[in-house]
């Protein structure tokens, strides 16, 4: 999987991992409800392992295809393409 830095990330993504880390409000009502997986594109975990988070997509009438997806053992992807890919976000 190809990876991405944070600091590589759009600024929008940037802000979602910043009220992610910070237990912040969220302006969508899915944002923090279970990632299922179901396109087998992140490795297979237990049901509730990940939650995923809308990465605001300026000019979009919806949520957009942006995402972040938290594991609970503390991995980061990222797709903007509504899960048909996902980058792995590192730190360094």
């Amino acid at each position: 999987m190809q990876q991405v830095k944070v600091s590589d990330l759009t600024p929008e993504a940037q802000t979602t991992l910043q009220q992610i880390q910070s237990g912040g409000s969220f302006p969508y009502l899915q944002d923090g409800s279970v990632f299922k997986n179901l396109e087998k594109k992140l490795p297979v975990k237990p049901l509730n392992y990940y939650l995923e988070y809308t990465v605001e997509t300026p000019g979009s009438p919806d949520r957009g295809a942006r995402r972040i997806v938290i594991g609970q053992g503390g991995e980061i992807y990222y797709t903007d393409d509504h899960y048909n890919s996902f980058q792995e976000v590192v730190t360094t």
